[in-house]
């Protein structure tokens, strides 16, 4: 039996990402959300 790494142990933990938060990511790096929210916000 081999003896588990650091690295290994987190890398464990770590999940596969999603189609959506893969999209949101994307979409965050595009779309100046603070930008749009503000204008929206006009209190």
């Amino acid at each position: 039996m081999e003896q588990e790494t650091f690295t290994d142990k987190e890398y464990s933990f770590r999940k596969k990402k999603t189609k959506r938060e893969e999209f949101l990511e994307m979409m965050d790096e595009i779309i100046p959300w603070d930008e749009w929210e503000g204008a929206w916000n006009t209190e």
